[in-house]
């Protein structure tokens, strides 16, 4: 199973930034210390290019992040200062979900997975980013696997506490790729946009509910979109001890809402592509924590067919 990475492409931020840009290095480290993994299955993926950005992205917006032109409200709104590294690391992010999703469909026979141990930029929209989004990596890699007609059919399974709003509107008018966003009813964005399969959730949803809620979203993704790929982003943000989070998941809940979405993937002899999109706890090693068990879950229901 492949691993690509990122994270030696930093971006800088300023003393205090609330985004955890660390936990990607931890992530990898934790992974690669874990004996699960061998350094050959990590994997630096190269950046995605204008022609695979421009599928998902307005050209004026993408010329905007490549000179540095973005105004300044632009800016606040995605909420990382500009920099050139901020340009790279951002098609180095979108590269790895499209390298994982290449990955998993060259595969003969069977189910077989990646990862992006980054990714998951979901509110970035077609001409503007968004909360810690610069380009939106699912959406680009979903047109990207049908523009190289490796799959007619997509689905992205979104599980992080926010709405993907980005890749909602980017794909709305694509209906071989189906958008299903599980998330706080009340936690950004607030201005919700129209996914294929939204579950608004309450604050304090806790383990049970969510789980419920999760089996009846699946069912509904796999019987109406029949896909050939998914793309699952695996928030760790819905854990009760995240600073922006509010549905109270336990690390177990969320270690058991990755098995419910694996496991249907390879009950349904589906490849997926998987991002490890937000989480902010304090302190970071659960976050961290949270991803690797999203990674061992993988290898292990998927790769080893357990």
């Amino acid at each position: 199973m492949k691993l690509y990475y990122a994270d030696h492409f930093v971006l800088p931020l300023p003393e205090g930034h609330r985004f955890p840009m660390e936990k990607y290095a931890r992530l990898r480290s934790r992974l690669l210390a874990s004996g699960a993994f061998a350094e050959a299955d990590f994997c630096v993926p190269d950046a995605a290019s204008d022609d695979a950005i421009l599928r998902a992205h307005d050209p004026a917006y993408l010329q905007r992040v490549a000179r540095g032109t973005l105004d300044a409200a632009e800016v606040r709104r995605i909420g990382f200062p500009w920099s050139p590294a901020m340009v790279e690391r951002s098609r180095r992010s979108a590269g790895a979900t499209l390298a994982a999703c290449r990955s998993a469909l060259a595969r003969d026979g069977g189910t077989a997975c990646a990862v992006n141990l980054a990714g998951g930029t979901h509110h970035a929209h077609r001409d503007f980013g968004s909360g810690f989004c610069v380009f939106n990596d699912a959406a680009i890699a979903a047109l990207a696997m049908r523009a190289e007609h490796r799959v007619r059919r997509v689905a992205i399974v979104d599980c992080d506490v926010h709405q993907g709003d980005g890749t909602a509107a980017i794909l709305a008018d694509e209906p071989e790729v189906f958008t299903c966003s599980l998330h706080g009813a009340k936690n950004f964005p607030f201005r919700k946009q129209t996914s294929d399969l939204d579950i608004e959730l309450p604050d304090e949803t806790g383990d049970a509910a969510y789980l419920t809620a999760l089996d009846a979203a699946l069912q509904s993704v796999f019987e109406r979109a029949q896909p050939e790929l998914v793309i699952y982003l695996a928030g760790a943000d819905p854990y009760a001890g995240d600073r922006l989070g509010r549905l109270a998941l336990s690390i177990d809940g969320l270690r058991l809402r990755d098995e419910r979405v694996l496991a249907a993937c390879r009950d349904a002899g589906v490849p997926v592509a998987i991002a490890m999109a937000g989480g902010y706890a304090e302190p970071i090693d659960d976050t961290v924590t949270i991803h690797v068990n999203t990674v061992t879950t993988a290898a292990r229901l998927l790769r080893d067919g357990a």
